[in-house]
């Protein structure tokens, strides 16, 4: 089913890179999350990472109280995230893979490693009344399992399509992924490495209806601003989806 509008969620991650390679106050991502909404951004996500390498504690409180779409907060399935999201209430938790020495997300979750406590942290979410999304590669077992442990949602990893978009076979798996997840009664999403040049495939795909990205909206502000990164992305998508 073609979504009537795709929605594109702005991480705010790597704002707070910047201002952590000082350790100082600037600059501040829940200042960049207020102007991406003012640039039309549908949602704001972050990832609070055990290791807490950018997004920091006090800035998911912040985003929880002034983000005015929606939060999507990225995380572990650990007790203490769960405790967090819990606590702050976000609009979405999407349950990520995370190992301490990877420079970002490099895979998708093993959705077959630990099925009951999955399941048992999804459950948990939906009785806060928090819907819940898992990160995983475009893999049709990926997407059963998904919707088998009771995920409203996935988000399709792009990282290899993003490392080899000229190679058919990278968006063919997501096109397809996406029809079985849709075709299950799972929300599609989408993001890792998608950029303004190669964002369109992705974007024409019509059972994705949300877009999360982050690092090359932030790397393009450093020229244009962030406002104007936003509405270029905002615009590609666009023009893919007609």
């Amino acid at each position: 089913m073609r979504a009537t509008h795709q929605r594109l969620y702005i991480n705010v991650d790597h704002v707070a890179t910047l201002r952590q390679a000082r350790r100082t106050d600037e600059p501040d991502p829940v200042m960049a999350a207020e102007l991406c909404e003012r640039a039309g951004a549908d949602g704001i996500t972050a990832h609070l990472r055990e290791d807490r390498r950018h997004i920091q504690d006090d800035d998911v409180r912040r985003l929880a109280a002034t983000v005015r779409t929606v939060l999507n907060l990225e995380m572990a399935l650990t007790e203490e995230m769960l405790g967090i999201a819990l606590s702050l209430q976000p609009f979405q938790v999407t349950f990520v893979p995370e190992r301490r020495e990877e420079i970002t997300t490099e895979g998708g979750l093993d959705v077959a490693r630990d099925p009951q406590a999955l399941r048992d942290g999804i459950s948990r979410l939906k009785r806060a009344g928090i819907r819940s999304s898992l990160f995983i590669a475009p893999d049709s077992e990926a997407v059963s399992r998904s919707r088998d442990l009771g995920a409203d949602a996935i988000e399709l990893h792009t990282g290899q399509y993003a490392h080899a978009a000229h190679e058919a076979r990278t968006i063919d798996a997501l096109r397809d992924a996406a029809r079985m997840a849709s075709e299950a009664g799972l929300a599609v999403h989408a993001g890792h490495g998608l950029t303004v040049r190669n964002v369109a495939p992705v974007a024409a795909v019509p059972e994705i209806e949300e877009l999360n990205i982050g690092h090359s909206i932030v790397s393009r502000a450093l020229f244009v601003g962030i406002e104007k990164a936003v509405q270029e992305m905002r615009e590609a998508m666009r023009a893919a989806r007609r």
